[in-house]
């Protein structure tokens, strides 16, 4: 089954990483890409940018609004997600707990099974 693992972190603390910070976050997170993508088991991966970035459509009304700017009222915020294969929720726990692992710091992963899937179609 596939699972979507969203990342979500305090934009503010992962805005002040220096260069070098961001890049060993990185490189730690792409070992475990690696790892995933030797099984056969990664999909989609993204990072968002910030949500000063983002434009919201607020639905509610006849006519939807359109809202510029950071107007999330959380302090974590969606900074990516990725598209994994699992056997079964257990397994997306594990990788979900590498990722963490290799990204410092508070924050959380959310995992959720997708219900949509095209059998026979590969990863790209």
């Amino acid at each position: 089954m596939l699972y979507a693992i969203l990342c979500y972190n305090p934009e503010d603390v992962v805005g002040s990483w220096s260069k070098e910070e961001d890049d060993a976050v990185m490189d730690r997170l792409a070992v475990v890409q690696e790892k995933l993508r030797e099984q056969g088991r990664l999909g989609p991966v993204a990072r968002l940018l910030p949500t000063t970035a983002a434009t919201t459509l607020r639905k509610g009304r006849e006519d939807p609004i359109i809202i510029d700017g950071p107007f999330a009222e959380t302090k974590e915020q969606l900074l990516g997600f990725y598209v994994v294969d699992c056997a079964s929720l257990d397994e997306a726990i594990d990788t979900a707990r590498d990722l963490a692992r290799a990204n410092p710091g508070t924050g959380s992963y959310e995992i959720r099974p997708i219900a949509i899937f095209r059998p026979g179609s590969n990863f790209p």
